[in-house]
């Protein structure tokens, strides 16, 4: 993730000399990038003066070790932005300096094609110059939505950061269910995906909610009303969707302490 954006930062006009990397390890996609445009890896942090913006974008387990030196990049105007899941604002706000500007942000893995979206909660202490900046650099990739209230990240995390996963998962089960209906399995996989790729750009394109479209589609007494009478039912997905947003939500509580 920290790679898509660095990627759509340089994409947006970011002069390479402006950023420095911090990773051991970085994955080979990141490591490709950081080649071809000639960042600076892993430099001695003695050496360079205060950061402008700190972007956090390693795993939560990793962030004991990581914070500890990024940290003392920090200055009285640093901005520091985190996507990592699941780390509270509390827990930033005591790695880094007091009166620190922070964001605590969740993109997703649309972010990797240039169509994430992305919710973020600032700490408070951010000036207008700072929050419009980091509004920029997290819709490097994509959208981003801001929520006052951290405790909704869970929830947003549950919906966005999570979805894409019900998305794919909405594709292998719609061609099962057409291989059951008879068609050939890899026609039932393409004509799924391809379904599903192109609802999504419609919706993109169309001013008209999600739910007048699903109407534009579906004609009194045909196929589409039929199938629909059963997705809609009360045991439909609904209900099925609201206990699976509402135990990721339970998890990301559980996982941020």
């Amino acid at each position: 993730m920290g790679g898509a954006l660095l990627e759509g930062w340089l994409r947006d006009g970011l002069s390479p000399i402006q950023v420095q990397v911090f990773d051991p390890a970085p994955p080979p996609e990141a490591a490709a990038l950081i080649e071809q445009h000639g960042i600076a890896l892993n430099p001695d942090p003695a050496t360079l003066p205060a950061a402008a913006v700190i972007v956090l974008a390693v795993k939560p387990q990793m962030a004991a070790a990581a914070l500890p030196t990024v940290a003392k990049l920090a200055g009285p105007g640093t901005l520091v932005v985190s996507i990592m899941a699941g780390k509270t604002l509390a827990t930033l706000d005591a790695a880094f300096p007091a009166g620190t500007a922070i964001v605590r942000s969740i993109p997703n893995t649309p972010a990797a094609v240039g169509r994430g979206i992305t919710v973020a909660v600032p700490n408070g202490r951010l000036t207008p110059a700072q929050q419009d900046l980091a509004h920029a650099l997290l819709s490097a990739t994509g959208g981003c939505e801001w929520i006052a209230d951290e405790a909704l990240m869970d929830a947003a995390t549950a919906l966005s950061g999570s979805g894409p996963a019900y998305v794919f998962l909405l594709v292998e089960t719609m061609a099962r269910a057409g291989a059951a209906a008879g068609l050939p399995a890899d026609l039932a996989e393409r004509l799924a995906r391809a379904t599903v790729i192109g609802s999504g750009e419609l919706l993109r394109q169309s001013e008209l909610a999600a739910a007048q479209l699903r109407r534009n589609v579906t004609s009194p007494g045909g196929t589409t009303a039929a199938a629909l009478a059963v997705l809609m039912a009360e045991n439909g997905v609904d209900p099925l969707f609201e206990r699976a947003v509402a135990a990721a939500t339970e998890r990301g509580r559980e996982l941020a302490g």
